[in-house]
């Protein structure tokens, strides 16, 4: 049995005959029990790979295993080896949460004294045994996502894909949702995990992929990629457009990473943030020039993605079957 539980390599997938290339040869090694990320902003191409690995969409060339078992050529014994929760909850709100769960074993030929025992095993180990009973149209939408985790448990199987599972969840159920996939995983589970939040892939993952527009551009922990940043951003607001400019050349040096400038704001990648603030902030008072805030925070996902690829995240495009998403704006948490 090989060491990885699911193995990419040079895994491409076109769209319109073509014109859209969704995944341009990426190639992944996920080990066995630990949670693996692809971090990218939507339409960076991590659903597209999801689908794939999942036998939802095959490869337009390149190949994948799951467990050992190819994508295309043993796709019902992937299927049989794989739990799969997205970033919309796909339970039936006319039914319970038990209704729901035991739908799913009865449609995977489960044995249906194990279907209950494990529906209510799961909805007393997802905080849901209180709701079971109640449709789920009356669940909030982190109860949701904690039942369609549970759906794609019902099986028990060895490997989860969790396509953004966190996307829009308020900052509690964001919490008690990585509780839950930390606790998978020291049961044995597999998981592989796409995401845009930088702190979700810091605190769950041990080894990231790094996608943007459908290529590689980076891998490693989130500790090697954080480290490509600096550990700090340093953020100014100015009070004028005229102030910013005429700031940012006053502390350009203090970074050895280029400046942001958005508007008013500009933000500098530093090392030693205290030491950094202070030094700006006697360069513009030294210049007269005042401020209208200064923050010091963690990288997030844009800035990740600014260092790399000297954009921020913008999503081109979004491709589900041979649909193409004109850009917007995706703004990271």
């Amino acid at each position: 049995m090989s060491d990885f539980a699911v193995e990419a390599h040079a895994i491409v997938r076109t769209f319109n005959d073509g014109d859209v290339q969704a995944l341009k040869g990426v190639s992944l090694q996920v080990p066995r029990g630990e949670v693996f990320g692809l971090l990218g902003p939507n339409g960076s191409g991590k659903t597209t790979m999801v689908r794939i690995l999942s036998t939802i969409l095959s490869p337009t060339s390149g190949s994948a295993t799951v467990d050992g078992f190819d994508v295309v050529k043993h796709p019902d014994e992937v299927r049989r080896r794989i739990g799969l929760a997205g970033q919309y909850a796909t339970v039936d709100e006319n039914l319970t949460g038990l209704e729901n769960l035991r739908m799913i074993g009865s449609l995977n030929h489960l044995e249906k004294s194990y279907v209950i025992a494990r529906a209510k095993e799961l909805l007393g180990e997802f905080g849901l045994s209180d709701a079971a009973n109640r449709n789920v149209k009356t669940y909030s939408g982190g109860m949701r996502r904690r039942l369609d985790l549970g759906a794609a448990l019902v099986a028990n199987p060895p490997i989860l894909f969790l396509d953004e599972p966190t996307t829009g969840l308020d900052p509690q159920s964001r919490q008690d949702l990585w509780t839950i996939i930390e606790n998978l995983v020291e049961g044995g589970t597999t998981v592989l995990l796409t995401t845009q939040y930088l702190e979700e892939a810091d605190r769950l993952c041990k080894q990231l992929v790094v996608l943007d527009k459908g290529a590689i551009i980076a891998e490693g922990t989130s500790q090697e990629l954080k480290t490509r940043l600096g550990a700090t951003v340093l953020s100014l607001t100015f009070h004028t457009t005229g102030d910013a400019a005429r700031g940012v050349e006053l502390i350009r040096s203090v970074s050895a990473k280029p400046a942001n400038v958005e508007g008013t704001v500009v933000e500098l990648t530093v090392e030693g943030g205290p030491a950094a603030a202070a030094d700006a902030l006697r360069r513009l008072d030294a210049a007269a020039i005042t401020l209208a805030g200064l923050t010091l925070r963690e990288p997030s996902l844009d800035d990740v993605f600014l260092s790399l690829t000297g954009h921020k995240t913008e999503d081109e495009t979004a491709p589900n079957s041979d649909v193409v998403t004109t850009k917007r704006k995706a703004r990271a948490q």
